[in-house]
Order: C-alpha cells, then structure tokens, then sequence
C-alpha cells in the first residue's frame, strides 16, 4: 500500500515548476524518477496480454490504431535523450494529454482492470514506456493524467492472476520512480528552481492530500455495476495514512477518512490506521479537529474510554485545580458522576464472589461516609431521606470544619484539606443525593431547611475562599426563603419583592461574594416541578425570574437534567406521573421563550 501512496503523491508536486525546469536546461536531468538505460516494460507486456481473442468491431479497430499510433511514437522517443526526440515529444504533449484524459474516462468506465484490458490489450506498454521518458513526466499535465491512469488499474482487491500481475508491476513502477539511488534528479530539480527540500516535500504532501480528500468525498456508486465504486479506495487510503497520522499537513484528509458517512461495506477503514490514531491520540499527538477526534471515538470505543480515563486521572491527580475549577464546571461533575454509576453497576452485576470490598475502590474516600453515600436512594425508604441526608451534612461540615482549623499548620492544614477534598469527591461521585436534597428543599419548611442548604452550599462552594462559607449560607437562605415564599400556595398575588430579589441573587457582582447562579436556578427548577403550587403559578414564577435574569438556556438545560435522572430512577417521586407532566409543560414553556429570543 506505500506503493499506491506514492502514486498519489507523485500526482502534483510543484505545479509547472518541473516544465518551467526543463525548458531551461537539459529534460532529463529534471524527470523524476529519470535513468539513463532503461528499455520500457517488455514484463508488463507478456504480464497482462490478454489471453482471450477480442472481438474486431469498428470502435475497437478505431481505438487499436490511435493507441498503436501512440506506442510506435513512444518507442521511437525512447527516453527522450536526443534534441530530436525532445523537440517531436514537445510537440505531440498537447495531443498526448488529450489522448490520456480519454483513456483515463475509459479506465475509470470500466468495471475491473481485467475489462480494461480485455479492451484496451496494448494499454500497459503504451503507459509503461511513457513512465520513463522525461519529457512526458515533467509535464505537470500529461504526468497527472498518466499516474492517474494507473491509479484506476491498481485493483484494491485483485480477482485474478492478471490483476494481481498488474498490481505487482504498478508497485514495481511506482517504487523505481520514487527510491532513485541518489535522488539526484531530485535533488537537482530542487536546486535548480531554488525550492528548500522540506518546502518541497511539504508542497508534495499538500498536494497529495487535496488529491485524495477531494477523491473520498465522492459519493459511493456502488449500484451501478457497471463501474467501479468510488469507495474502493477508501481501504487504501486509510492505510497509505498509518505514516502521516501525526502529521498536521494529513489531518484535514484523516479528518474527511473519519467523517465520511459508511454507507457502503468497501468503506471501511484500516485497522492499522485505527490503531495509529488510538495510539497517537492517547500520546496526544493527533493534530484534529474536534468533530474528526468525535468521529475518531465513534470508530474505535476505546480511545473514548482512554480519553474518559485519562479525564478522570488528571482530575484526581490535580486536586487543588479541581477544587477551584470544578465549582461551576458541570460538565466535569456530570462526566464523573456517569463514570461512576456505569462503574457501581458493573459492580452489582459481579457475582458474589469476584467481589472487592468498596475500600479497595475507594482507598482515600473517608470510610465513614463511604456507604452512606455509595447507598442509593431507591434502597431507602423515602421516610428515611431527610434523616439520611442530615447525618450526612452534618458529617462533612464536621470534617470541613477539621480541615479549617489546621489552616495555621502547614502539615495539618494539606491533610485536613486533602480528607476535604476526598469527601468533596465522593459527594460528587453520588451526587444522588443531591438531587434528593433539592427535591425536599423544593416542598420542606423552614424549620427543616437548614441541614440540606448547607450540603448543597458545599456541593456548589467546596473551597470556602476567603471564609466565605457563612456569607454564601445566608445568601442560600435568603434564596431559599424567596422561592418559599412565591411558591406557597396561599401566595396570592406573586410578590414583586421576592421575584426581584431572586433576579439580584441570579445576578452577582463582580468581586463580591456570591452564590453560585447555578445552586439558585436549581431550587427554582425544583421547586417549580415538586412544590404545591398550581402548574400555571410555577411556570409564571419560572419563567418571569428566568427572563428578567437572561437565564432561559441554563434553566432549560437543569429542567433536562432533572427529567433524565428521573427516567433513569436516581430521583424518585410519590406521584411520577404529576411530576412529568409539569415538566414537560415547563419545558413547552422554555422552548417558546427561546425560539422567541431567536432573531427573525
């Protein structure tokens, strides 16, 4: 397959620079891939003579003569080393390139290279003999249209002796003319026009690459069976690409090799050249663009498990920028959070004893909050929700307040910090119980409140900057108190008071200590959906303090959240059935509020 690379990259070096070399000195010094004794292709000829007698009618008679025109002028050219034959070979390269696009039509007409020359028995050594005259080749024209040609007669899947003989002798052509012993002719094209070797090969590399993106994103043609389909090369192409993969000149072509929708079975990719993206990817040198590496994880599932991984490595080798940045970065916690649910259920389905104890997965978790935690709601009795979820709180403002009083010592300050951390990690690993803990905030009193705000306030603001806890404890009250108090069923009418002040809340100024936008907007989504107040009353509320805070995005995306948990049963409710129906009228809401903000 590196044979059939070449050819393509052979196609289009450097444009006309290779003509504009010739007409100033000697041809055969520039040709590539030029020798002096060479004496055409006697092997191609007795490899691919047709072995069947062809039927004489007028067309083919017609066509037997041009290409018999054609073969005795070339064996008289020989490799164009006299004036006499560079002078007739000048002449004859505009006719001569016509005469190549009307073979190439053919070629590619054809069904199979067997077809091909059955038709056309004299056509490899007109094209053999023509790879090795000079002046033929340094035409950027009539060398395009020559190795094209013989790209349509390599057979990605050779039927039979002929195909596989010409596979052999195109392999063959195509590494004489690129491993010349001392590159001289080369190396003398590139000194003579002044062009750098890597800016050269670079420019060979481009070209190449243009060439065949433009050739797979053709559309498949494998119904018709009369010609050959345009995915064939697809195989060949992903495996010319194993060298290349980290190779930023490849990338838009690998990321066309990846994208291309499989729409036919001869579209598919290299193993080889999977494996060199997964390595490559992993060792973080693929050079995609972000749809191609999505593309890259759909085609191989693990390279998306070694991206999750990796993830979740740096996540947990990197605490301190965990804790600072994972505050209000959702997508982190929610990649964490799916981790580890497929984790937990992949355990459960484990049998008995191929078991591990939890510790051993979980060695820097604090013990005491491990299987609290690690229990899932669905394994409790909903009675027994609201005393979980305090022991719980009261637990990790324990060991928070621990970690904060041995700031004054550096030793003890970094392990009270780290057992923060750990406790902090876990909760968001089962952050089920958050979701618990915004659903009875949504429907409990005042007297109840104070427990679950502070767990949801160190969900959201783990790092206590600044001693800021206290402070974020009465905004989370205060925010708290609003929702209570519009949701109320006795609440007629809406307090203008309490919907401004939510929007202030929503609202935070800069350098000034604040609640997390995200903490308020989930308590209106949940009070929205499980409090009493009639479903008209909240999505008035929810869409009032959403509009007025330019938040309609946001809230739309917890509302989704919340009805997928919901369906996945990690939110459980006594009346499932009220519950989705307000949402989804929520949602109809938030959708029309959208559409609207839309400009026309």
């Amino acid at each position: 397959m590196q044979c059939a690379w070449l050819l393509r990259v052979w196609l289009e070096p450097l444009g006309d620079l290779s003509v504009r070399a010739m007409q100033a000195g000697n041809p055969s010094k520039f040709a590539l891939g030029s020798r002096g004794t060479r004496t055409g292709t006697p092997e191609f000829l007795a490899l691919l003579q047709p072995q069947i007698q062809l039927q004489e009618t007028a067309e083919t008679l017609l066509n037997g003569q041009e290409m018999q025109f054609w073969l005795d002028k070339v064996v008289a050219w020989g490799q164009a080393e006299r004036p006499d034959t560079q002078k007739d070979t000048s002449l004859h390269l505009s006719r001569l390139s016509s005469y190549l696009q009307q073979l190439l039509t053919h070629i590619n007409d054809m069904s199979s290279t067997t077809e091909t020359m059955k038709r056309q028995p004299l056509l490899g050594q007109l094209l053999g003999r023509l790879c090795w005259n000079p002046c033929v080749t340094a035409d950027d024209t009539s060398r395009g249209l020559l190795l094209q040609c013989l790209w349509g007669l390599y057979s990605e899947n050779p039927s039979n002796a002929v195909e596989r003989k010409a596979n052999q002798w195109i392999r063959k052509v195509l590494c004489q003319l690129a491993t010349e012993e001392d590159d001289a002719a080369a190396q003398a094209l590139m000194k003579h026009m002044g062009v750098p070797p890597k800016e050269y090969h670079l420019k060979v590399l481009r070209k190449a690459v243009a060439s065949l993106q433009e050739n797979i994103g053709k559309s498949c043609s494998s119904l018709n069976i009369s010609q050959r389909c345009s995915c064939d090369s697809i195989l060949a192409t992903s495996e010319a690409c194993v060298p290349l993969v980290t190779c930023p000149e490849a990338a838009p072509l690998i990321g066309a090799l990846l994208q291309r929708p499989v729409a036919c079975v001869r579209a598919t990719l290299s193993e080889d050249f999977l494996d060199a993206l997964s390595s490559a990817y992993s060792s973080q040198g693929l050079s995609l663009e972000e749809q191609a590496v999505v593309s890259l994880w759909y085609h191989r599932l693990s390279t998306l498990e070694e991206a999750v991984l990796s993830l979740l490595e740096s996540v947990l080798t990197n605490k301190g920028s965990v804790l600072k940045q994972a505050e209000e970065n959702e997508r982190v916690k929610s990649l964490i959070q799916t981790f580890t649910s497929c984790f937990l259920r992949e355990l459960a389905l484990l049998q008995p004893q191929k078991c591990v104890s939890l510790k051993a997965f979980f060695p820097q978790s604090p013990q005491s909050l491990l299987v609290p935690l690690l229990t899932l709601p669905s394994e409790l009795p909903q009675e027994a929700w609201r005393h979980h979820l305090n022991w719980l709180s009261s637990s990790l403002q324990r060991l928070t307040e621990e970690g904060e009083e041995g700031d004054e010592d550096s030793s003890c300050s970094t392990r009270g910090h780290n057992r923060m951390f750990e406790a902090w990690f876990l909760l968001v690993q089962c952050a089920h119980w958050v979701r618990v803990t915004l659903q009875l905030l949504g429907t409990s009193g005042p007297e109840d409140c104070g427990p679950l705000l502070w767990l949801l306030t160190f969900y959201h603001h783990p790092t206590n900057r600044g001693h800021q806890r206290a402070l974020q404890m009465v905004h989370a009250k205060e925010a708290w108190g609003h929702l209570h108090s519009l949701f109320s069923v006795s609440a007629r009418p809406l307090s203008l008071d309490h919907l401004q002040s939510l929007v202030t809340l929503l609202s935070p100024q800069p350098k000034q200590p604040s609640l997390s936008p995200l903490l308020i907007l989930s308590l209106l989504v949940n009070f929205a959906v499980f409090s009493q107040q009639s479903l008209s009353g909240s999505t008035h509320i929810l869409q009032t303090v959403v509009d007025r805070s330019g938040l309609v995005d946001e809230a739309a995306c917890v509302l989704s959240s919340l009805e997928l948990k919901l369906n996945e049963g990690s939110c459980l409710s006594s009346d499932a059935n009220r519950v989705h129906l307000r949402i989804e009228a929520l949602q109809n809401t938030l959708t029309h509020m959208h559409a609207a903000m839309e400009p026309c």
